[in-house]
């Protein structure tokens, strides 16, 4: 596996994934929309057949993405980074918090955090319902669904995504996994497939939530309307009306009005949460938080491996197999957008933040909602409640805001951020379905983000039409078929890719100490006098083009008298870079950077090597700073002689071909 030079990969629309995709996509539109009775037959087909046998297969599947996750997060090769090694978060600590935080949050939450605590205190998966083990049940249960299993999905897909993208500078698309597996064959049929599952699975995931949210749009609008009547018409009319907006955004180019839309939806998320919270029995939800946590870390192996093999029930089909579905379809999106906001953040960084950030919040979410509804139900004899709630899930957080002060008002605010959660996500989703069909860097093209935010719009129409919610919920498991099992490679790609990284770590580490110029009598105080310059920008931009240019040309010279293909490339920037290449094996790179740095204070410029009124900032120096294939090396080597930068490249060198030999 090349790590530093990679294959340069395309730009631009990748015709085969676009046309392949958009292909089977309008194959099963059309036959939803033509054929419905047929279509909603084979659904319920499809959805029995996979419940029924291959069920073991997502539970089993799911539970080593989550151990998967562990094991990166509390390895060594947590210490690996993504991105070069000098790398830094491109986002502080806070905002990458705060950008979990909201991918945490969307439409399920919205649809989901009433009703199905309170569906599974009525009507438990063992056990009668309505009672206080019921209540502790269906907490366990709500937890274990949109928990640490959900975001070990997202952050094992964020992780592949990143870690390959921005490590090894390939496509930002999960075919790159497969790169340690196959080499440059990932940009042949064998990455196509790859990618084409990914952008269908991730079409029909975000189809399901666009049903959910039409669904609830519209129950939530007769609510308050009653002029407006619920039904499949009325939620079609909405599926247009939110794609249209939605389109509207992808035209007209507004991303930065719907990044504050969003943001204004999560400030929106957090009042409704301590509304609430606050306005109800705020100790006992605090308690209760705690406890179901409790309740959950304690139960999480048993739920996790749990299949009812001697108790049979269709609860499992219905509940747990199309979450899981759902979160392996919706995977590439989120798992998308964490990989964009986490390069330069370690492995174990990155998983215990993408694991408990979002995971803590979806908790609390879950808690104050379902167990405020719950209490209503069992301490307060709102039995209402519950039958609203059985009758028409779509409509429980409407009928359970309304058991609260200033109803009116938070129901408006409620149905304001699912529509505004419904058009953010149908934008979003057209652009990473884009990016997957562009080699991970979009199409540079309106039209065809249009047509994916349209796509979304249509399959979901056509699935309603098909067999309404029960249609979105099958494909949104049945596209997470082959998905997962490609996700199961690509795990394996990763990991073998994160060994290899961590091996040459290692050796790299072997006997290193700080590398040192050549050394002789009397030397030591040219060495001194090194060390306590802090020189000007133009100085070490003339070291590296004169005397490391040099060095490095000398080498790559000799290289080439030895039968290596080694050359010497000029930066932009103004870095020398030594490259040879090893064929099928990892290239070495050597490369010299110019870095600035602020002076010390105890530092009083007194040559021309120093930094001068000349420069922008007069408290500045810079170094000639080495790096490698995986980054930055963090020491300097300004000031030292030809043969002392020979010396050092020969060292790398020779490190780097042990590396290599320790893999064959």
């Amino acid at each position: 596996m090349s790590t530093s030079t990679p294959k340069k990969h395309k730009h631009g629309l990748n015709m085969p994934v676009f046309l392949t995709s958009a292909g089977l996509i309008t194959f099963i539109s059309l036959f939803a929309v033509l054929l419905p009775e047929l279509a909603d037959k084979t659904f319920k087909a499809v959805q029995s057949v996979i419940v029924d046998n291959a069920s073991w297969y997502y539970v089993l599947t799911v539970a080593i993405i989550l151990l998967f996750s562990v094991y990166l997060g509390l390895s060594k090769l947590g210490n690996i980074k993504l991105g070069p090694d000098h790398s830094r978060p491109d986002y502080s600590n806070f905002s990458w918090f705060a950008m979990l935080f909201s991918a945490g949050m969307g439409i399920g939450l919205m649809f989901f955090g009433v009703a199905e605590p309170v569906m599974h205190f009525l009507n438990p998966p063992h056990g009668d319902g309505s009672t206080v083990d019921a209540a502790r049940q269906a907490m366990r249960l709500t937890f274990f669904h949109w928990g640490l299993h959900a975001w070990a999905v997202y952050a094992v897909v964020a992780l592949i995504l990143a870690f390959f993208a921005y490590r090894h500078h390939l496509p930002l698309t999960l075919r790159s996994a497969l790169y340690p597996l196959i080499g440059d064959k990932i940009y042949g049929p064998i990455g196509h497939a790859v990618d084409v599952f990914a952008v269908v699975g991730t079409l029909f995931g975000l189809a399901t939530s666009l049903g959910y949210g039409a669904l609830q749009v519209n129950t939530g609008l007769n609510h308050m309307f009653s002029s407006i009547p619920v039904g499949t018409t009325s939620q079609v009319i909405l599926i247009a009306i939110i794609c249209a907006l939605a389109t509207v955004s992808v035209i007209s180019g507004l991303d930065k009005g719907v990044k504050m839309l969003s943001e204004l939806n999560l400030g929106l998320a957090v009042v409704l949460l301590l509304f609430v919270l606050l306005g109800g029995s705020t100790v006992f939800l605090m308690q209760a938080y705690v406890q179901n946590v409790g309740s959950y870390i304690s139960n999480i192996v048993g739920l996790t491996f749990n299949l009812y093999a001697y108790n049979k029930t269709d609860w499992l089909g219905g509940w747990t197999i199309l979450y899981w579905g759902w979160w392996l379809s919706w995977a590439p999106f989120v798992g998308l957008f964490i990989a964009r906001v986490s390069r330069g953040r370690t492995i174990r960084e990155f998983i215990l933040g993408v694991l408990f950030v979002p995971a803590g919040f979806t908790f609390l979410w879950m808690t104050v909602f379902g167990n405020s509804a719950i209490d209503m139900i069992l301490n307060q004899g709102n039995t209402i409640l519950g039958d609203v709630i059985n009758k028409d899930v779509s409509l429980s957080l409407f009928a359970f805001l309304e058991q609260l002060p200033m109803s009116g008002l938070f129901s408006h605010v409620a149905l304001a951020m699912i529509i505004v959660f419904f058009i953010t996500s149908a934008d979003s989703g057209a652009l990473v379905m884009d990016m997957l069909c562009s080699h991970g860097k979009g199409s540079r093209g309106v039209r065809y983000r249009l047509f994916w935010s349209i796509g979304a719009g249509v399959v979901a129409i056509a699935l309603l039409l098909a067999g309404g919610l029960g249609a979105l919920q099958t494909m949104a498991i049945a596209s997470a078929l082959p998905f997962v099992t490609v996700l199961m490679i690509a795990m394996y790609g990763l990991l073998k890719a994160l060994n290899v990284d961590a091996q040459k770590q290692e050796i790299l580490q072997q006997n290193l100490s700080l590398p040192l110029p050549a050394q002789g009598s009397g030397v030591w105080r040219e060495r001194l006098h090194v060390i306590m310059n802090f020189p000007s920008r133009g100085a070490v931009s003339r070291f590296i083009d004169t005397t490391v240019k040099q060095a490095c040309q000398d080498v790559a010279t000799e290289l080439q008298g030895l039968g290596v293909d080694a050359r010497v490339l000029n930066e932009k920037s103004g870095s020398v870079v030594l490259l040879t290449n090893h064929g099928s094996e990892i290239d070495f790179v050597y490369k010299v950077s110019l870095s600035s740095h602020a002076q010390p204070e105890f530092v009083h410029s007194d040559d021309d090597t120093t930094s001068t009124a000349s420069d922008d900032d007069t408290q500045t120096y810079y170094r000639a700073e080495v790096h490698l294939g995986e980054g930055g090396q963090d020491y300097d080597i300004m000031g030292w002689s030809s043969e002392g930068v020979i010396n050092d490249i020969v060292s790398q060198y020779h490190r780097h071909m042990h590396f290599l030999h320790s893999l064959r």
